[in-house]
This record gives structure tokens, C-alpha cells and sequence, in this order.
């Protein structure tokens, strides 16, 4: 372990200190594994690629998307297939406008409170890194507020799983999600665009006030669970545990701060090329490839707490194998079922 430990670096390649608790030994004996079928991918991608000045949605790229895009080619395949290459090049100087527009106190206030806040433990956003990406993520977010006036600038308080009192909550948001398209991305104007296609197209009214868009699909997640793990579903009923208690920092941060990076950037991979769809089939694969160990909890702290231990250890480290089993283990989920279920849990949230 200690030889593990001198070997991985400290600091992974997108800035993020190790925590205390790494295990860097099965991390390395994982990577090793992985490196190979990254190499593999690399040589792939840079044949689809070659010659072509974007990338354009079909079964080939979505076959190759499932099986990872290498990181120097991750953010022109985001921009491709999301849209937002798109409307970047139909709005010219657009993102610099909103740079130099009408000033709004409340909206640079919140985003200045947050700048700090974020990723703490990534040494590229420390105030003594060089560059510094804090105004990087200042600028983002103060452009996406003034561009998205509904939605603003959107901190969300998180509670933290079995922890009930005011102090368990976290302050999530936009600026982590903003945060992750600069580290991937490296330019400002890019990451304005695929905040866009996520909060404008691809998660409609998540970041809103009222959040009627993420509550929807929490309930949305619930229903599914009800069908495809009926047992699990009875636990929680049975001891009164809401699925946003538990849930909710999945939806909000798209599993920034919830699973490994490398794992979060394959979700995201996905996310931008298919849509929401992905966030249910992640969430189902962690609940029912943990379904009898969360069917051990016997109590309301107990299940909450099974719920954070889901999301860490091995199956969700080897992203490459996680990732096959999202397309495989929740089985059949097509986007008719979930907008028809969308539809009554909407309704449902609306009469309440």
C-alpha cells in the first residue's frame, strides 16, 4: 500500500487532492487496467475524428461515446453532441456581451460568497494557484446569470443523508457543475455554453426557484425503483425516508462529489450525448447492484446511511465496468416511461 502510495500521485490530473482515505493500491492495480483500454479508445477517437470539424450525433458516436472519450478529445465531443458548439457559433460575441452588460449586485454577490467555497480541494481553484480559475468561474457564472435571468444564479442547500438538523446542509450548485466544464473545457466561453445545454436543455427547470424539474424527477426515480425493486421501495415507505433526503446531491450535482471523477466525466460523457435518462440509469445500477445490502437497514439513520455507502468503493471506481453496467443492470427504460411518469409526478408535485 505504501509502495501504491508513492507511485499514484497525490494530486489527480484534474486537480483534486486524494482524501485521507484513498486507497491507492487498488486504485493503481484499477488504472493499470483502465490505461490500456484508454490508450485503445484514444486511437479510436482520433480516427473518427480526423478531418472533421465536429462531432455530430449518430449510433457510431454513440456507441463510442458508452465506451469513454479520452480527455483530450472530451470537450470538443461535449460541445458537438450537446448543441452547444451550435449555438456558440450562431451567437458571435454573445458570451463577451453578457460580460460587459447592466450590473446586478445581488446576482455578483452570490456568486462572490460561493467562488470560495468551491472544490476546496482541487489546487487549480486555490487563490495561490497560477492561473487561478476563480475568475474563470466567476465570469461563467455571472454570464449564465444575466443570459438565464429565471434562473439566476441557483444555490441549493443540501441535506446530508441521516443528519436532520440545519447544520448537515451543504451549499451545492451551479458553481460546481460550472467548476467541472472549466477543469474539462480549459475556456471560459465553452463552459458558458454546455452550462447552458445542461440547466437550459438537458435538465429543464432543475436550477430554477421553484426546482419543480429536479423535485419531478426524484419522484420520477421513486417510481422506478417502485417497478424495478419493489423491496427496496417498501423499505423506504416503511420507515417514512423521502427519496430527496437521500437522492437529492445525486440530482443537483450530477454525482459531482458522489462518485470518483473519473466516473462522474463517463456519466457526463453520456449525459450530454442521450439526455437525463442517464441520471436514472445510474442511480437505478447503484441501487439495485446494492439492493440486499440496503435491504439490511433496519432503521431511517440506518438506511440513509447505506445509501452513502453505495456510492463508494471499487464497483464505482472501475468506471469502465460501471459504465457497461448502467446500459445493462436497470434493464428496459425508455424515454416514453419516463415522461409519461414525469407527467404524473409533476401533476402530483403541482396539486400539493
Amino acid at each position: 500500500s505504501q509502495a501504491a502510495r508513492d507511485r499514484v500521485p497525490r494530486v489527480d490530473p484534474y486537480g483534486f487532492e486524494r482524501p485521507e482515505d484513498f486507497d491507492y493500491a487498488s486504485y493503481e492495480e484499477f488504472f493499470s487496467t483502465y490505461l490500456v483500454i484508454l490508450t485503445r479508445r484514444a486511437i479510436k477517437w482520433s480516427k473518427l475524428l480526423k478531418g472533421s470539424n465536429s462531432v455530430q450525433k449518430s449510433m457510431k458516436v454513440k456507441r463510442y461515446i458508452r465506451k469513454g472519450v479520452p480527455l483530450e478529445h472530451r470537450a470538443r465531443v461535449w460541445m458537438g453532441v450537446s448543441g452547444a458548439q451550435a449555438q456558440m457559433e450562431q451567437n458571435p460575441g454573445y458570451y463577451h456581451r453578457l460580460l460587459k452588460g447592466e450590473r446586478n449586485d445581488s446576482l455578483e454577490e452570490a456568486i462572490r460568497t460561493d467562488i470560495n467555497r468551491t472544490f476546496p480541494d482541487n489546487v487549480k481553484f486555490r487563490k495561490t494557484a497560477d492561473p487561478c480559475l476563480q475568475k474563470t468561474l466567476y465570469n461563467v457564472l455571472l454570464a449564465y446569470g444575466h443570459h438565464n435571468q429565471g434562473v439566476g444564479y441557483c444555490q441549493c442547500y443540501v441535506q446530508k443523508p441521516g443528519v436532520r438538523k440545519p447544520k448537515g446542509t451543504n451549499m451545492l450548485g451551479m458553481n460546481f457543475i460550472a467548476g467541472y466544464l472549466i477543469l474539462i473545457t480549459k475556456n471560459e466561453e465553452e463552459s458558458f455554453w454546455l452550462l447552458d445545454a445542461l440547466v437550459g436543455r438537458i435538465l429543464p427547470d432543475y436550477y430554477s426557484p421553484a426546482m419543480l424539474g429536479l423535485k419531478t424527477d426524484q419522484e420520477v426515480l421513486g417510481e422506478l425503483v417502485r417497478m424495478k425493486t419493489p423491496a427496496v421501495a417498501e423499505l423506504m415507505e416503511g420507515h417514512g425516508v423521502l427519496w430527496t433526503l437521500v437522492v437529492s446531491r445525486w440530482f443537483i450535482c450530477l454525482f459531482i462529489d458522489v462518485l470518483p471523477v473519473e466516473t462522474v466525466l463517463r456519466i457526463w460523457d453520456c449525459l450530454f450525448n442521450e439526455g437525463s435518462k442517464v441520471i436514472f440509469r445510474v442511480a437505478l445500477t447503484l441501487i439495485k447492484q446494492h439492493q440486499a445490502f440496503i435491504l439490511e437497514a433496519t432503521s431511517f439513520a440506518d438506511i440513509c446511511d447505506k445509501f452513502k455507502q453505495i456510492t463508494k468503493g471499487n464497483f464505482v471506481t472501475e468506471c469502465h465496468t460501471f459504465m457497461q453496467k448502467i446500459f445493462s443492470e436497470p434493464g428496459s427504460l425508455s424515454m416514453t416511461t419516463i415522461t409519461k411518469l414525469r407527467e404524473s409526478c409533476r401533476a402530483k408535485l403541482l396539486t400539493q
